[in-house]
């Protein structure tokens, strides 16, 4: 079976195994993991930011984010389709008690105009307006590269207006290896920056956030409250440091796998590839309803050997990563030739 419902699914290789295996751990909850102290101090310096934390995930990441720049009751404003109000089960009212001010982008990309206006006056009556969240790449936008001007442009706004910024930079590696931008290039614009260690660069788990000193202080705390610390982590980091020298140029080749399958796609009338091509490793396509419906489609692939999300009623989802070769890629693109634009495949 050839898995593309998410870059999450990778296992690590057995050279990551092993730099797992010869980890030098301690009490990270205590005082210092060694290894993981080492990986923090290399996210912080790539991302150009003082101070980095690691975490279990890229939502509790997120979420800390959102606790430390806002209090109860503040609203911060973000793409109607972003990872953080979608998918993250609305953690930031739950446990934080945030309100989102959602703005509908463009296939995930926010420009100026889109938010002018959008910041609250001073007011007895409403919420106070105080963080703005962008996502790079989109998830929800086929992988969509967030383009740069355009970031720095609404983060100068934001600033400008009092507010915080936050990226959900989930697949930023993705995002550097597509646009020649560096990681700092791109987290500089923003007060902080979560990214992912699990998707493209294939580790089991974790995510790191990074910020000012201060500001990281404050996450850790959160990270406690919220039962994020844990102890020998650093046979976990060990396999992040292990990802950062050996799995970041090779993003360009799950990017390839993605327009591949997108060349695949798109000579059939009832398939719609979601914008030009994909720029990364995410490709959205819809299926029309002389077709069926996705989830049709999804057990049509499953059928012969390919695991694809239903992202929708009408959307699949293919993500490419580090475990599917470039032949399964092309066994792949065989099978959606196979199933063509017949229902009954």
């Amino acid at each position: 079976m050839i898995d593309l419902r998410s870059d999450t699914v990778t296992r690590p290789t057995p050279a990551m195994r092993e730099a797992m295996y010869r980890a030098e751990v301690g009490d990270d909850v205590i005082d210092v993991d060694p290894t993981l102290d080492k990986l923090q101090r290399r996210i912080a310096e790539l991302l150009g930011k003082e101070s980095a934390i690691f975490m279990p995930s890229g939502t509790m990441t997120n979420q800390i984010a959102l606790r430390v720049h806002c209090k109860p009751g503040d609203e911060f404003l973000c793409d109607s389709d972003c990872h953080i109000y979608n998918y993250e089960q609305g953690a930031f009212a739950q446990l934080s008690g945030l309100v989102a001010k959602t703005i509908a982008g463009q296939q995930g990309v926010l420009g100026l105009t889109d938010v002018l206006g959008s910041v609250r006056p001073l007011n007895e009556h409403m919420v106070q307006t105080r963080l703005l969240c962008l996502e790079n790449t989109h998830n929800r936008g086929s992988g969509k590269v967030q383009p740069q001007a355009q970031v720095e442009q609404i983060c100068q706004w934001a600033h400008q207006s009092g507010l915080k910024t936050h990226l959900d930079g989930a697949r930023l590696f993705n995002a550097s290896v597509a646009s020649g931008l560096s990681l700092k290039e791109l987290s500089d614009p923003f007060d902080s920056v979560s990214v992912c260690l699990s998707k493209g660069l294939g580790v089991p788990l974790g995510s790191c956030l990074v910020g000012t000193k201060e500001f990281v202080a404050q996450a850790r705390r959160a990270r406690k409250l919220f039962g994020g610390g844990m102890r020998q982590v650093g046979i976990i980091a060990a396999a992040g440091l292990y990802a950062l020298d050996h799995h970041i140029e090779r993003l360009a080749l799950d990017h390839e796998h993605a327009k591949r399958l997108a060349s695949a796609v798109r000579p059939f009338e009832f398939l719609k590839v979601m914008g030009s091509e994909p720029e990364t490793n995410i490709l959205i396509f819809h299926v029309s309803q002389a077709w069926g419906t996705a989830q049709q489609y999804a057990s049509a692939l499953d059928e012969n050997g390919v695991q694809a999300m239903a992202f929708s009623a009408s959307a699949i989802r293919m993500v490419t990563h580090l475990d599917v070769s470039s032949e399964q890629i092309e066994q792949v693109c065989k099978v959606i030739e196979r199933i063509g634009n017949n229902p009954k495949h």
